[in-house]
């Protein structure tokens, strides 16, 4: 199993999911409100967030548990949907997941997936 976490432009962010959502096999993903900096320091960033005297641009980050065979398509389809073409488009990481349990039913691994 794989953990997909992408960190793109709050405004991209429909598009994003919505051509996840035609993806067969996607099982669900999960969506918070971030702010950071990434190279640039935010300087000169539109939406810039200042607390503390530091400059942050907010960005929306995804969460996605799948099975090892559609960590590609996944990335892929976020890499293609998110891209401006501007500073600032965002990051995905990618990274190995041990063990999954679904709570209410206790299926493990790909079954909790």
């Amino acid at each position: 199993m794989k953990e997909i976490k992408a960190f793109i432009k709050p405004h991209m962010l429909s598009n994003v999911v919505m051509a996840l959502s035609s993806l067969e096999g996607l099982s669900g993903l999960s969506v918070t409100k971030v702010q950071g900096f990434g190279r640039s320091r935010a300087k000169g960033a539109q939406h810039r967030i200042v607390e503390d005297l530091i400059d942050y641009v907010p960005h929306v980050k995804l969460e996605i548990v799948c099975r090892d065979t559609f960590a590609d398509e996944i990335v892929a389809i976020i890499e293609k949907t998110a891209h401006t073409g501007l500073s600032g488009d965002g990051k995905i990481f990618v990274s190995a997941i041990e063990t999954a349990v679904r709570i209410s039913t206790g299926e493990r691994d790909d079954a909790a997936v």
